[in-house]
């Protein structure tokens, strides 16, 4: 009778223990795991409380901003890495990924494919990544030994993807027939650093780039980014523990950009070299493996020495509905906010994320001014070419609300780059919101891409329309952006 009665006892402590922890402490705002903003208690309203809206999204609200998230997923991933189930021998795949995931080897191209729209890009030998290497969540592969492993978003694109990009750029030249537009796809990290035991899981991104570059028409200028990062590879030109290039990738490939459109270009030794220790990006939440937050690397970037420069920002807003809607009045501010964004956010500090309508005018006397459409990838490179153009116009395609011909026409555009990874790059639905970037009425919002949690369909969360069975490319969001104070 008496253990009873200690039960009871005990069990009362530790479930009035956990009602404290839910109920009383204050609950999270913000996921630097998962790089996003908690649900917040819902506004009330008549109507939402008949239609059940109201008593759901407190539900949502409770189960989302949980007091110490981010710890306790932690733990989860620490156990779950535990228990990971070992295949082989010394040279094994770890998988714990759900059953099946990343299982399906995907057909390899055709050589005749791969030498489609050879637009001389060359072909790289890939570094690799020493050590073991498994497939945690979403089926990106986690490759290497820590506190060096790296974290690897899987492509599964067919040789013959990208088209319906390709065309858009064409139909950039043909709405502004007196503008130099430039084509450029970024190639992943996967590309040079898959190790040897799970290239099966992946396809060539090269194969894809080379067929996106051979339906450009002759005057779109197809820039190659796949030659000097892959020349590179053997630097830190990708980070490790993040989707994105690093600063020093951007910086190579804006030199081949600006070869390309025959402008100078300023060395790395024009630049002043900032590093932030212990930085782990985004591949750790959506991998869910803890030894990428065992693996913390350096967060290097570069800042102009040599060229003086003003920038101007319109922030977009955004509706319920997470749609631009409006966007504010210009206002001067700063290309870099190191001291906003730090920690998981750090890439954030280039604009402040990608919901800004960004003009620069720089020191250099030159008539030529330069529009970058893009995706998160865009962000770290205008710095590197700001000596190169009198003025540096910096617009996601996803968060721009006015119509982009007129811009052009409005801001004596000279040169438009249109720029994404890979991923982007493949979707059709991408493309499409290029091209309604030029024909949109005002207001009208055009990004036909539709957003998924990482858990569901395998997908990461940025709004990116990828090919069936890939993971997508998160795209920095705001997310990050509107809540400095969650890094």
């Amino acid at each position: 009778m008496k253990r009873h009665i200690v039960f009871l006892v005990v069990s009362g402590i530790v479930f009035s223990a956990i009602a404290v922890v839910f109920l009383v402490l204050p609950r999270s705002e913000f996921s630097e795991l998962e790089k996003r903003r908690l649900a917040k208690f819902p506004d009330y309203s008549h109507e939402a409380l008949l239609s059940g809206k109201y008593t759901g999204d407190i539900s949502s609200w409770f189960s989302d901003s949980e007091p110490f998230r981010d710890e306790l997923m932690t733990l989860s991933m620490a156990i779950k890495n535990s228990l990971a189930l070992k295949v082989g021998g010394g040279d094994a795949v770890t998988f714990h990924a759900e059953p099946g995931a990343g299982a399906e080897e995907p057909p390899q191209p055709t050589e005749e494919e791969i030498e489609a729209g050879n637009r001389d890009i060359a072909e790289i030998s890939a570094v690799g990544v020493d050590g073991p290497a498994k497939v945690a969540s979403a089926g990106i592969i986690v490759a290497g030994e820590e506190p060096e492993v790296r974290a690897l978003m899987v492509y599964y694109g067919e040789a013959t993807g990208g088209a319906e990009w390709a065309q858009a750029a064409n139909f950039y030249k043909e709405t502004l027939p007196d503008v130099d537009i430039y084509c450029m796809v970024v190639p992943t990290a996967i590309e040079f650093y898959c190790p040897e035991k799970v290239k099966s899981r992946t396809r060539s991104q090269l194969s894809t780039i080379r067929n996106i570059y051979s339906l450009l028409r002759p005057d779109v200028h197809a820039v190659d980014a796949y030659t000097p990062l892959g020349t590179h590879a053997s630097e830190p030109i990708y980070f490790r523990t993040d989707h994105h290039w690093t600063p020093l990738g951007a910086y190579y490939v804006a030199q081949k950009f600006a070869e390309t459109a025959g402008v100078p270009f300023r060395n790395i030794e024009a630049f002043e070299q900032h590093e932030r220790d212990g930085f782990v990006g985004s591949m750790y939440g959506y991998s869910k493996d803890i030894s990428v937050k065992r693996s913390p690397e350096k967060f290097v970037y570069y800042t102009p020495l040599d060229t003086a420069y003003t920038t101007t920002y319109r922030t977009v807003n955004l509706n319920s509905a997470g749609k631009p809607v409006s966007q504010t009045a210009p206002r001067k501010g700063d290309f870099f906010m190191p001291k906003i964004y730090r920690g998981g956010g750090s890439y954030s500090m280039f604009m402040g994320g990608d919901m800004k309508l960004t003009k620069v005018v720089t020191s250099v006397d030159s008539p030529r001014r330069l529009l970058i459409i893009k995706d998160s990838f865009g962000n770290a490179i205008p710095p590197f070419l700001f000596g190169s153009f009198g003025e540096v116009h910096v617009v996601d395609f996803r968060y721009f609300i006015d119509n982009l011909a007129d811009y052009i026409r409005d801001n004596a555009v000279t040169d438009v780059l249109l720029m994404n990874n890979i991923f982007n790059s493949y979707s059709a639905g991408v493309a499409r919101s290029y091209r309604k970037l030029l024909t949109r009425q005002p207001g009208e919002v055009v990004a036909d891409v539709k957003k998924h949690a990482p858990k569901k369909e395998r997908v990461l969360s940025d709004s990116t329309a990828l090919p069936e069975k890939s993971p997508e490319v998160e795209i920095q969001t705001d997310s990050i952006a509107d809540n400095p104070a969650g890094e």
